[in-house]
């Protein structure tokens, strides 16, 4: 079964159950998956539907900061739980000594000596660590390994 189809599954499952809020995540996470189908005329795989899972990650987070900062806890408190909705369909992430082995292993198959390879070491890390782990925190590690 795709993850496509389980988010259909879900989706299916949260209106018999009558769970509301559930629905409404799922339904904009399919939205946004058919969405971004339509714009480029292809059927997504399920790493490119994780791509879209975590973008609508990134933008929940930065709402959930927005609406802390303007003391909106109730409109915090709907994305928190849309965050606890999408993070379900997130692959198993990686154990932090996971990631760091994985980047030092890009480092030395790259050849990579500053921070100008740093883009030779996130094209080798980026489809080992996709959807698994934090990309930023990523990102920051790769940078002090080559600083």
């Amino acid at each position: 079964m795709t993850l496509r189809d389980r988010i259909n599954e879900d989706m299916k499952n949260a209106m018999r159950a009558r769970e509301a809020e559930r629905l409404g995540a799922l339904r904009l996470l399919l939205a946004a998956v058919k969405q971004r189908e339509v714009d480029e005329r292809i059927t997504l795989d399920d790493a490119a539907v994780v791509s879209v899972i975590e973008k609508m990650l990134k933008q929940r987070r930065d709402s959930i900061s927005q609406y802390e900062k303007a003391a909106r806890q109730d409109l915090a408190d709907k994305e928190k739980y849309e965050v606890s909705v999408l993070e379900a369909y997130l692959p198993q992430g990686l154990a932090p000594a996971e990631v760091e082995a994985i980047v030092a292993e890009a480092v030395a198959a790259s050849g990579a000596t500053s921070a100008a390879d740093m883009g030779k070491v996130m094209a080798l890390v980026k489809p080992k660590v996709a959807g698994r782990a934090d990309m930023g925190k990523v990102s920051a590690l790769v940078k002090s390994k080559l600083s």
